[in-house]
């Protein structure tokens, strides 16, 4: 018999034996026994439905592609230009920039996007960006992903919030020039040092770094909690057990300016028992510049959710908590049963440190600021401690493992809230005592503009620099499926992560930041405006569905944000 015709009988007998599974068989997918074989299309499709459909159609949840797009092309330090008209335009309602015809040059506008938190404190914090990395933490974000962040917030010069996961060995790989006091060193033997010579001679320096750190560490759960020192070509990472008096008493000029975000797990800042460690606290605080506690994110309402899967050792290890089970941090922050008793708590943390501490929330309407504003107003009469920011956080999605039925549905648009919190903190003349912080599907220099102009002061992205650092928005994050993150960015998958280029995307970081600063340059001078400080609601108008213009701001978001029967067509 010839082999072909054996071959194609050895099909048929295949297609027959899978046709009879389907049919009379399995007893899982209903639609198989309809449609034996064919129907497995649809699992097929739904397969490809997540990972290809930012590449059919147009984008929705984002304002327009042609906004994505700009996100990767700034990440990239190419020029963003469109050509003929914008791929998918705005959609209405919109708000636009009132611009003037006697325009500035680029040169003409100030450099100066610092921001002031907490100017009565000991060590106040002056940033150097007006724009900060949003929270991320080491574990929902792969230690190689959180040291592209790092490197490129040290390179650019923007703060990064560390996410509840806390301050993790991956926010050192910029801090060279540390004591041996407070940080723990490890070395191969010298015939281990050849075997890596001759690594990076036959191989690149990410390949050669991982294979001396196995030939090291062997087979140690916990040796992905060193980080590399190229300069001693040394594994190190912080040894938290030290006593404080070794730490140091100002943060390092090779660290970047890092946020330390304190959620009600305690991450990072806690002993065995869960219990908050005011002496790690301290230690923590020797490397970052102020603290922000999570009160809420987003959509996510609930404490903060780590799957088993992402509990690694290592990860396990930063938190003092048990590996390989799930992490779920209670819904409400311990300290925090009434105003008064968060307050209180956050003024431990500003004696502790000496530098400014916050709260961050999310709004859903007047009933969740007033409180807040009443508070601050009494503590402020009375000399008590109160937060030297509220850091605002937009409704929709929130976090990759937000319930999803709490997407959509908790807390307001970015813009709505901000303007409220402004307005509410202004009724009770506190404005100048308390910064605002905005972060909420926020990716373009005219989102930046936008939103300063209705009441921030510093603005935190975490959507766009995902995106700069690689992102497809895949959305497999969490973990909880069963594929990860396919870039390698948002995975505890070591053979995912392995393969992550950590330098290549620091640069695109960094430009992403530098890029957005240009355009906001270009776009004040547009504007007419001088100093990035000179924004304000005046700067705006609004176009409405009906192209109706609006330029009373007040009149505007008092219709949107308290449900006015008046031109609902803004709504």
């Amino acid at each position: 018999m010839e082999v072909w015709a054996l071959f194609f009988i050895c099909f048929i007998f295949f297609i027959f034996a899978w046709y009879v599974h389907d049919k009379y068989v399995q007893r899982k997918h209903q639609i198989l026994v309809n449609y034996p074989i064919i129907g497995r299309l649809r699992f097929v499709f739904q397969e490809f439905r997540e990972p290809f459909r930012q590449y059919f159609g147009d984008e929705k949840f984002y304002e327009s592609m042609d906004k994505l797009d700009w996100v990767y092309n700034a990440a990239r330090d190419k020029t963003n230009f469109a050509s003929f008209s914008p791929g998918q335009p705005l959609p209405k309602p919109k708000f636009m920039l009132r611009h003037t015809n006697i325009v500035l040059n680029d040169d003409e506008v100030e450099n100066d996007f610092s921001v002031t938190f907490g100017e009565q404190r000991e060590f106040p914090f002056v940033t150097k960006s007006i724009i900060g990395r949003g929270p991320m933490s080491d574990g929902s974000i792969s230690p190689e992903g959180t040291r592209a962040f790092v490197n490129g917030s040290y390179l650019a010069s923007f703060p990064i919030n560390s996410g509840e996961g806390g301050l993790t060995s991956n926010f050192f790989v910029s801090h060279s020039n540390y004591d041996t006091r407070y940080m723990k060193e490890v070395k191969g033997t010298p015939f281990e040092e050849k075997i890596f010579k001759a690594c990076k001679i036959l191989f690149n320096v990410p390949v050669a770094i991982d294979f001396y750190r196995k030939i090291i560490f062997r087979k140690d759960p916990l040796a992905d909690t060193y980080v590399f020192n190229k300069e001693k070509e040394c594994f190190y990472r912080p040894n938290w057990d030290a006593p404080l008096d070794v730490f140091p008493k100002n943060v390092p000029d090779d660290m970047p300016d890092i946020i330390l975000q304190i959620s009600s797990g305690f991450y990072g800042v806690r002993d065995k028992e869960g219990n908050f460690d005011i002496e790690r606290y301290k230690k923590q605080m020797s490397f970052c510049r102020m603290t922000e506690i999570k009160i809420a994110q987003g959509a996510k309402q609930t404490g903060g959710k780590l799957i088993a899967s992402k509990v690694t050792p290592t990860i396990a290890y930063y938190r003092n908590i048990e590996p390989n089970k799930d992490a779920f941090s209670p819904n409400r922050f311990p300290y925090a049963k009434t105003y008064e008793e968060l307050f209180d708590f956050i003024g431990s943390l500003q004696e502790a440190s000496g530098k400014p501490v916050g709260i961050k929330i999310v709004i859903s309407d007047n009933d969740n600021i007033v409180p807040i504003a009443k508070e601050i107003k009494r503590r402020i009469d009375l000399n008590l401690p109160y937060p030297d920011y509220i850091s605002i956080d937009g409704g929709s999605g929130g976090s990759a493992t937000a319930p999803l039925d709490m997407m959509e549905r908790i807390g307001m648009d970015i813009r709505d809230a901000i303007y409220l919190v402004d307005k509410v903190l202004k009724e009770y003349g506190i404005r100048d005592k308390v910064k605002i912080s905005a972060s909420g599907k926020i990716l373009t220099p005219d989102d930046v503009i936008i939103t300063l102009c209705i009441g921030a002061d510093f603005i935190q992205i975490a959507r766009g620099f995902m995106m700069s650092a690689g992102c497809i928005r895949a959305r497999y994050c969490s973990g909880a499926s069963k594929h990860q993150c396919p870039v390698g960015l948002a995975t505890q998958d070591i053979k995912k992560r392995k393969h992550y280029f950590v330098k290549k995307h620091s640069d695109y970081i960094k430009n992403y930041h530098n890029n957005i600063l240009k355009s906001m340059k270009s776009l004040l001078a547009v504007m007419g405006l001088k100093n990035v400080k000179e924004l304000d609601k005046e700067k705006l108008i609004f176009l409405d569905r009906d192209s109706i213009i609006h330029d009373d701001m007040d009149s505007l978001f008092e219709r949107r944000i308290f449900n006015s029967t008046q031109n609902t067509k803004i709504n």
